[in-house]
């Protein structure tokens, strides 16, 4: 019988190619990007899986009151590592101490490559179940040993075993190669450890025992736990919560206005929820997941529509028949069966067409969502699912036109007299309305992140990154000569401005607080972003001087000068801020010389913070900021300046950015999304017009006696057309009326997000608008001339 059925199911599909076409493309489609959607949300919920220890593993967050609200902070001090060891020994099995995850120079003989790496503490390599190719994970413990990732090891050594041998970090330390690691899994929060130095050669090499006046209140370090068996994390974040508060208080340069309370954030929620707002944690990542998950369901529900209607569009075709096989003896279980073998077939092949199309787009799929996505071809879970997402597809495809072709009555089919009701065309068109409302409220969603992406980036933004480029140093030895090096950067013409700065313009490094001024209120707890840079660095970046005055090399006493931005006069309520004392607890005593406007060198979508620039008095500045002359090529002037820097330092490959790029990755993510969204929008359209077409033939074949008669009392092709668009056309206005404030209301809450955003523009709406109504008429202007320009004696012949 099955065998039968599907004998059956094949002929009919050989015999409606063209409709069968559109059934099998519609479907294909939609399951294919079903599919990619759930290999991109799999590669997202899979994240940080790979560690064996992942369900114990946390890092310590902090939460402090910093300018009237909390923030939430990654960053720890040197001794709570120590003091979470010896205080709350028994609920932690590891606590270890990092630096930060950044670029480094490794240099073997005359062969030097950048690569990122970090200090840690000896525990790391259980805690990330690190599996060692070659030496011993414990010999961290040794403060002159490096472990390498495959990777590194074969950049540095090629195919000679690097076991002993002696590389330098930085020009700066010697470090002994005893052993060589596999590279950790890309979508992990460790994915770039590309080395690992031992946390003590750092410290001894910064001199962290004896650096700080107050070791608890320079949170420049990271701290990583991982829970003994059977330890809540919950519980063990109520226990150590108020201990840098405590710490703190015992010193004698506590704070009373400070507030502090620690917690560990589980690894299992670090990139989905790493999103914190007023020290409450608001999401992340995981809303794009929902999104592109409901994204995912409706475009698979869009292309079973499409069945539906297409199926139920052949209707009249087939009810003779239904009607010869209940006469001679089917019954209505059989005809469903008979329906849904070949609903399941359509399915069966859409699900292998999908497979081929998935395959082909995977390499521009991943370059649009920053990915490395496979099919899971060997998985037996994939190919479970695949074929549970197939049998599901095809019964919830089938199951409209199965179970309402199956109830025809074979005595009114037979004698002619079987006519398809006012009421049966409601479902058809309640689909037509629900696929048009998800594929307007797409276009509305795509639009309005464009939007916002492009008011952010109208921003004013306070400097000028045209021509702009930040070499970021590695080793000292350019530091050493930075004014020789400048002079030769000037006088070689390839450059009109150099400077250097703590960090780049488009970065923010240090925070600090402890600052006093006229009119503080004293029960704030201050925060301000700190940048020491030379005394040209306004000239090279270009920013643009409100009050006052720049740096300026013939004044001494700016060594003891302030810059600071409008956020920061603002903030201090300051209403004459040029002259004002400013005493830096810490520092001493500084007097503010000149206000510049807001410079942009967070994310582009909050608020300026409040900035204060100064001259460097202790520190080497790690970034140099060059201003390319303009009236040479890009191409010829970096060839002068990589000379000039190879020069002073012979061994040290040359990394620069240009500012302009650096800026324009502040905007990836939203533009990704955008971009990956606009194109499930035209996708979904794709398949509401394939479904429009099918329907439009289903209408064109319905009326096409009224048509022939219409076309003998005189009736124009015009005017036909206008008939049989009609009804679509208040499809579509209704589906704009639904879509339109669902719209509004989702991405009126996305915008939310952002403290810097756009508003939803009326146009916006009017634009879509008549996008959808400009695709209907062309997508069922084919069908409906075509019906209009037939004879009306061929549309007649049979009355």
């Amino acid at each position: 019988m099955i065998r039968n059925y599907l004998k059956i199911a094949r002929r009919n599909l050989i015999k409606n190619k063209f409709s069968s076409l559109i059934n099998i493309s519609g479907l294909a489609v939609g399951m294919a990007v079903a599919m990619l959607i759930g290999l991109w949300i799999w590669d997202e919920v899979s994240f940080d899986t790979n560690f064996k220890n992942q369900d114990r593993i946390a890092k310590v967050m902090d939460n402090a009151w910093v300018n009237n609200e909390i923030e939430t902070d990654g960053g720890s001090a040197l001794p709570l590592a120590p003091a979470l060891r010896s205080n709350f020994g028994e609920y932690f099995k590891h606590v270890i101490i990092t630096s930060w995850t950044n670029n480094h120079l490794l240099t073997y003989g005359e062969r030097s490559v950048t690569q990122q790496g970090n200090y840690m503490e000896p525990a790391v390599t259980d805690m990330l179940s690190l599996k060692i190719l070659k030496g011993a994970a414990s010999s961290l413990n040794d403060p002159t040993s490096i472990l390498l990732s495959q990777s590194t090891a074969k950049a540095i050594f090629g195919n000679t075993d690097p076991i002993n041998k002696m590389i330098r970090i930085d020009k700066e330390t010697n470090a002994k190669v005893t052993g060589i690691y596999e590279d950790l899994p890309v979508n992990s929060s460790f994915g770039n450890l590309f080395f690992i130095a031992p946390w003590q050669m750092l410290a001894i090499q910064e001199k962290y025992a004896t650096r700080f006046n107050n070791p608890w209140g320079a949170s420049w370090f990271q701290t990583y736990v991982q829970l003994a068996d059977g330890a809540d994390i919950n519980l063990v974040s109520a226990k150590i919560k108020n201990l840098k508060l405590n710490a703190l208080t015992s010193t004698h340069n506590s704070d009373a206005r400070y507030k502090s309370q620690l917690f560990l954030q589980p690894m299992s929620r670090w990139y989905l929820y790493g999103e914190f707002k007023n020290g409450i944690n608001t999401g992340g990542r995981i809303q794009y997941v929902w999104m592109f998950g409901i994204i995912g369901l409706f475009v698979l529900l869009l292309a079973c529509i499409n069945f539906m209607n297409l199926s139920t569009a052949r209707s009249e075709k087939r009810a003779k028949e239904v009607g010869i096989r209940k006469a001679i003896g089917s019954v209505r279980s059989q005809l469903i069966a008979q329906f849904f073998s070949e609903s399941l077939l359509i399915v069966f092949l859409a699900f292998l067409l999908s497979l081929l199309i998935v395959q082909l787009c995977l390499p521009g799929f991943d370059h649009l969502a920053d990915k490395k996505i496979s099919i899971l071809w060997e998985n037996p879970l994939f190919w479970a699912l695949g074929i549970i997402f197939s049998l599901f597809t095809g019964l919830i495809a089938g199951s409209y036109p199965a179970l309402y072709l199956s109830s025809f009555r074979p005595v009114k089919v037979l004698k002619g007299t079987f006519k398809v009701g006012r009421l049966a065309a409601i479902p058809r068109k309640v689909l037509v309305v629900i696929q048009f409302t998800v594929s307007v409220v797409l276009i509305i969603g795509t639009i309005v992140v464009f939007q916002q992406i492009q008011f952010a980036k109208n921003r004013p933004i306070g400097y000028s990154r045209n021509n702009l480029i930040n070499v970021h140093l590695q080793t000292d030895d350019i530091n050493k000569q930075y004014q020789s090096l400048k002079n030769d950067l000037l006088a070689s013409r390839a450059a009109i401005g150099v400077s250097e700065s703590e960090s780049p313009v488009t970065a923010v490094y240090i925070n600090n607080g402890g600052f006093n001024w006229s009119g503080k209120d004293p029960g704030v707890q201050e925060q301000f972003v700190s940048m020491a840079v030379t005394s040209d660095f306004g000239k090279t970046v270009g920013w643009e001087i409100k009050e006052g005055r720049d740096f300026d090399p013939a004044y001494l006493s700016d060594s003891s000068g302030f810059i600071v931005n409008e956020a920061a006069v603002k903030f201090m309520g300051l209403k004459h801020p040029v002259g004002e004392t400013i005493e830096w607890i810490s520092n001493g005593k500084f007097k503010i010389i000149g206000v510049v406007k807001n410079m942009v060198n967070r994310s582009v979508y909050e608020t300026a913070q409040q900035t204060f620039f100064y001259l460097p008095r202790w520190q080497h500045l790690s970034n140099i900021n060059i201003k390319i002359n303009p009236l040479m090529s890009a191409h010829d002037a970096l060839l002068k300046i990589t000379a000039i820097f190879k020069k002073y330092d012979p061994s040290t490959p040359l990394n620069y950015q240009f500012i302009d790029e650096e800026y324009a990755k502040k905007f990836e993510d939203e533009e990704r999304i955008g971009t990956l969204a606009s194109c499930f929008a035209a996708l979904a359209i794709f398949i509401s017009c394939l479904g429009l077409f099918g329907m439009a033939s289903f209408m064109a074949e319905q009326r096409i006696k009224e048509i022939g008669v219409r076309k003998v009392l005189g009736a124009s092709v015009f005017n036909l057309w206008r008939l049989l668009s009609t009804d679509f056309i208040r499809l579509i206005i209704i589906s704009l009326l639904i879509a339109s404030p669902v719209a509004w209301y989702l991405m009126h809450n996305w915008l939310q997000h952002y403290e810097y955003r756009s508003t939803i523009s009326g146009w916006v709406f009017v634009l879509t608008g008549l996008a959808a109504v400009i695709i209907t008429l062309l997508t069922i202007s084919f069908q409906s001339i075509k019906a209009a320009l037939v004879s009306p004696v061929k549309s007649l012949r049979s009355e």
